[in-house]
């Protein structure tokens, strides 16, 4: 990988399994792997087409809390909502050493697993919400060969632990758009396209959408009387909106 690449949004819940009956019944998503870790338990859906048009909605639950807690902490101090997005790097030390440079403070930097070595970023420095930063070896291309390979061989599971989809008859829906309130433009543009280099692909007085190789998006929208972080999920496809684990779903509008 030799790109910075919007790869997710991270919503949490005590029991996601509602939330993933909706994404893959209603919405027409396609789960695409998951497994266990010591704290917690993630599964990602991917909403979108089978050409890799959309977004992964990755679904965290505690799991092994003796062990780690930090997920069950956030759940029960915050409810079921956000919890972060996850930006793939090309080379995390390099990275880590670049916002450094320009003030910013990643945590939790664990370089053990020449696989996936991750960072983080807290929520007073990442525009209200957390931001994890990941290198990787693992993957399957591009998001339409990952399509495929799951629609012959089944999701990555490691071990499974959710409950059955609900089959979808229809267009699947997409996810267009993450949208994020921000105190200023300045702010926001300042991390996601000046250190996580979105493209700015349309900016007007109080917003700017950004946009990522892999066609991932994030709309900032400049709010300075309200609490930076995750506002709403734009769904292309959607008819009327829903709150799915604390988190707004909305028809996608345009830029």
């Amino acid at each position: 990988m030799d790109r910075y690449d919007l790869d997710h949004i991270a919503l949490a819940a005590a029991d996601t399994a509602p939330a993933l009956r909706y994404l893959t019944g209603e919405l027409g998503g396609t789960v695409i792997f998951g497994g266990q870790a010591f704290g917690f338990r993630p599964m990602q859906v991917w909403i979108g087409d089978a050409d890799g048009d959309g977004m992964p909605i990755e679904l965290l639950e505690p799991w092994a809390t003796e062990r780690n807690d930090f997920l069950a902490r956030f759940v029960a101090r915050h409810g079921p909502g956000p919890h972060h997005l996850t930006f793939k790097v090309p080379d995390l030390l390099a990275t880590i050493e670049r916002m450094r440079g320009s003030g910013f403070q990643p945590v939790n930097v664990d370089l053990s697993d020449p696989t996936w070595k991750e960072a983080f970023l807290l929520p007073r420095e990442a525009n209200g919400t957390v931001v994890q930063l990941a290198e990787t070896t693992n993957g399957f291309g591009s998001r339409a060969s990952m399509l495929a390979n799951v629609r012959a061989n089944g999701p990555n599971a490691h071990p499974r632990w959710w409950v059955d989809p609900v089959a979808h008859d229809g267009t699947p829906a997409k996810l267009r758009r993450v949208v994020l309130r921000t105190p200023s433009l300045s702010t926001g543009l300042g991390l996601f396209a000046g250190m996580l280099h979105g493209d700015v692909e349309v900016e007007r007085a109080s917003t700017a959408e950004l946009v990522w190789p892999g066609g991932a998006r994030i709309m900032l929208e400049a709010r300075p009387d309200e609490a930076p972080g995750v506002d709403r999920l734009e769904i292309e496809g959607l008819a009327a909106p829903v709150t799915l684990l604390g988190t707004r779903f909305v028809p996608a509008t345009s830029a």
